[in-house]
């Protein structure tokens, strides 16, 4: 299961569509937003995706996790818009036989769906705000816009 969305996340949602009987392990992550980063207290976090792309590359990180951990499910839930303080952005699911596939296939969807998948983080503070780097990731645009290579600034014809 892949779900973009903006409204809350039930990680018992996606924890009881992984889970089967032949499984003996769920492992889930959930991310939420904290208080404070660096020293600055954050208001909420703001989260745009280029959805089309998000999807497809979510459900690649969860054929691949499949295959490489020998996992039985994984299901990959994100919120988009605000997210207030507390509140989850990101469930991860992973539903294996054994605890030690599902451990690691999860921390592994975590760290690819940060790299590859287009969803971008604005980080919103008393006093400001800005957008979270993305400089390890293959999708270096954002609301929408993948970029490559950086593009010259156009020419002051003014």
């Amino acid at each position: 299961m892949i779900l973009i969305t903006e409204q809350p996340l039930n990680p018992e949602e996606f924890t009881s569509r992984v889970r089967q009987d032949s499984n003996g392990a769920v492992v889930t992550f959930l991310g939420t937003t904290r208080d404070s980063f660096e020293g600055k207290r954050v208001i909420h976090l703001e989260y745009e995706a280029y959805e089309e792309m998000a999807y497809r590359k979510l459900e690649e990180i969860r054929q691949e996790l499949r295959a490489e951990f020998g996992v039985e499910d994984v299901a990959i839930a994100h919120r988009i818009g605000p997210v207030d303080i507390g509140q989850i952005s990101l469930v991860v699911a992973v539903a294996s036989p054994h605890r030690k596939e599902a451990f690691f296939a999860c921390h592994e969807a975590v760290n690819r769906l940060k790299h590859i998948v287009p969803i971008w983080k604005k980080e919103v503070f008393e006093g400001g705000e800005h957008w979270v780097s993305c400089e390890d990731h293959e999708f270096h645009g954002h609301a929408g816009h993948a970029v490559s290579e950086p593009q010259p600034a156009p020419a002051d014809n003014d």
